[in-house]
């Protein structure tokens, strides 16, 4: 007997199973309301962008007269034939990317060096540098000096008046500079000791650990230079110039033949067009955003503060 006793008391050592703790009757009402509440929230937000969607291939009686809900009534593609069959069409959206691509690297250099120097507390002047950006959130000299000045600078009808005036936003700004505030300034010590210059603590330590915000401030300028039109409503006279939102802007206005030169390319008419144009141009604007932000989402989800002091 006395051999098995160590056994028996290895057996009476191990500690016996647990059973799974059951949720309380007040957390499985909070869980059921609470994924009923998201999945209403989600609907409600999916809701217009399928309805647009149903109306973009639906015709235009359907759409007059309000039959058009989830889904598409008598089918109906005239309207993206009329855009796809126009150069005008493709030259724009061309000019579009080649704005947002250059753009957002200018701001993001901009935004990036910018945001790390006002970071620095010791920096002499740092005081006068955030109220000469913070003042400019609350005054401007307004649309005609801006014209006027943009003109004089010899930018009217090239591309760099469409770039240019915003590439630097005060508000991603004082963002990234706060995050930059926030990375451990031990980090910075010991690359000093190690013979890192400013310029390499920059590319080196605080841009690899600032992934999180460098993704969302480059998805917010990405999406501010794909959106506007205005600055080139402005400022560009030709229209080889245009970027897509602008083109499709007057389409919706009737201030372009384009329309009736691809409704007559693809046997369709004019008012088949007008009536589902609204609907058309807005899905061919929000196809890119929606194809790039997935990729992007994931640092939203990760956090702000992605990325961590390694031992």
């Amino acid at each position: 007997m006395a051999p098995d006793a160590p056994q028996n008391s290895r057996r009476n050592a191990v500690a016996p199973r647990t059973s799974r703790i059951k949720d309380s009757r007040s957390y499985r009402v909070f869980t059921v309301v609470n994924m009923t509440v998201l999945v209403l929230m989600c609907a409600v937000m999916l809701y217009p962008f399928v309805m647009l969607l149903a109306q973009s291939f639906s015709s235009a009686g359907a759409i007059n007269a309000g039959k058009v809900n989830l889904f598409p009534v008598d089918f109906n593609i005239d309207t993206y034939r009329a855009v796809a069959n126009n150069d005008s069409f493709w030259r724009s959206y061309g000019n579009t990317v080649v704005y947002t691509v250059i753009g957002t690297t200018i701001a993001m250099v901009l935004t990036t060096t910018y945001a790390f120097v006002l970071s620095k507390k010791h920096l002499r002047g740092r005081g006068l540098l955030i109220g000469i950006a913070v003042f400019t959130m609350f005054f401007n000299g307004g649309i005609v000096p801006n014209y006027v000045l943009i003109s004089s600078l010899g930018m009217k009808n090239t591309m760099w008046a469409v770039i240019l005036p915003p590439a630097l936003s005060v508000f991603n700004l004082l963002v990234m500079k706060a995050f930059f505030e926030n990375l451990p300034t031990e980090l910075e010590e010991a690359a000093h000791i190690d013979g890192l210059t400013w310029f390499g603590i920059f590319f080196r330590i605080t841009l690899p650990l600032s992934k999180a915000v460098i993704a969302t401030m480059v998805l917010f300028y990405s999406v501010q230079y794909w959106n506007d039109w205005f600055a080139a409503f402005l400022y560009l006279d030709q229209t080889n110039l245009f970027p897509v939102t602008l083109f499709l802007r007057n389409l919706i206005a009737g201030a372009s033949t384009a329309a009736s030169e691809g409704a007559a390319a693809s046997g369709g008419s004019v008012d088949d067009i007008n009536a589902n144009i609204q609907s058309v141009t807005m899905i061919l604007i929000l196809i890119p955003i929606l194809c790039v932000y997935p990729f992007v989402q994931r640092y939203f989800v990760s956090g702000i503060m992605l990325g961590s002091v390694k031992g």
